[in-house]
């Protein structure tokens, strides 16, 4: 099958593609490469441009007459930045989504996959949530993800159009051929952070809040590695008819999780491990934006599409250390 993925040169979206061409697929990517990179597209189909372009949407579908789904990857993914930056999160993430999303029930692609977020939902007592589970975004992002499903749900009941909605917990690794992985060289995210001062580009990891209601007062998480995370796009491409010969709508949410939660202390512990070293880290202040967090029940995406995280914590940390090394042999400065 021929593939189109948004955001096909960023972090994720290149992982998925190389998940895509592994099992024999072929991925287009179209990046605006605002943030994404153009060495995650050599030797790729790729298109450079905005999501919202209908003239370039148009092209992509006459040059790829064959693509049978979109995967939709491309869009703003921090928190804190969105707190302080709204508009730009609304503007990227939800209007533009809309347009492509017109644009493409007009060339004809009747299948989407969206790159949804665990941080649509509310906080529960033992922090597990299902796709039933109640829903609170708490930042501006997460507020985007929610907005896109309800767009994506109403497009689908208009226009016969069928989406799967995955909402990911919190990816870490890099992909296994070290193909791609985190581009930036001192990133947001909890791991990437860790790396940066492990590796003596940060002085020190700040555990952000520890008066959450947890098991240790630091924020709980699911980390999945990016490699399960590519690999459900695939099983969902693959048996996208299956799904919706199983559900009652044209509409479906599947979780993105191992199942287990790992609070920020444990996962310092066992970078630790891994690593071989102590890190220096401190206590500070939560993030605005900042949850208590939740981890993945994960029953559906079983169910539906046979999908299960086989890949431990201990190994999305290897791989995040082993591609920090790497990247600067890969990614030009």
């Amino acid at each position: 099958m021929k593939i189109l993925i948004t955001g096909g040169a960023g972090y994720i979206g290149s992982t998925i593609a190389s998940a895509l061409e592994d099992s024999g697929h072929v991925p287009v990517l179209l990046d605006s490469l605002v943030n994404g990179r153009i060495e995650f597209t050599r030797n790729r189909i790729f298109y450079q441009g905005d999501i919202a372009d209908a003239k370039l949407l148009a092209r992509i579908f006459s040059e790829n007459i064959d693509i049978t789904c979109a995967i939709h990857c491309a869009a703003l993914v921090n928190v804190a930045d969105s707190v302080n930056s709204p508009y730009n999160y609304y503007k990227e993430n939800v209007a533009k989504s809309i347009e492509l999303f017109k644009n493409l029930h007009g060339v004809g692609c009747i299948n989407i996959v969206f790159s949804s977020s665990a941080s649509v939902y509310d906080d529960v007592p033992n922090f597990m949530v299902t796709e039933s589970s109640p829903l609170n975004p708490r930042s501006p992002y997460a507020s985007t993800k929610y907005m896109v499903e309800v767009v994506l749900r109403d497009f689908c009941q208009a226009h016969g159009m069928r989406s799967i909605a995955l909402r990911y917990f919190n990816p870490i690794g890099a992909d296994m051929k070290m193909r791609s992985g985190i581009y930036a060289r001192n990133p947001s995210h909890v791991l990437g952070k860790l790396v940066s001062v492990a590796l003596g580009r940060e002085q020190v990891f700040k555990i952000t809040g520890v008066d959450w209601e947890t098991r240790d007062g630091s924020g709980v998480r699911d980390y999945i590695h990016v490699w399960d995370l590519a690999i459900a796009h695939v099983k969902a491409v693959e048996n996208i008819h299956k799904i919706f010969q199983m559900v009652d709508n044209s509409f479906a949410v599947l979780n993105l999780g191992t199942g287990k939660g790992v609070t920020v202390f444990e996962l310092v512990e066992a970078f630790e491990r891994v690593y071989g070293k102590v890190v220096k880290k401190e206590i500070a202040l939560a993030r605005p934006g900042d949850v208590a967090g939740a981890y993945a029940n994960a029953e559906t995406a079983l169910k539906l599409i046979g999908w299960r995280a086989e890949k431990s914590i201990d190994e999305g940390i290897a791989d995040a250390l082993k591609w920090d090394l790497l990247r600067e042999t890969i990614i030009k400065p």
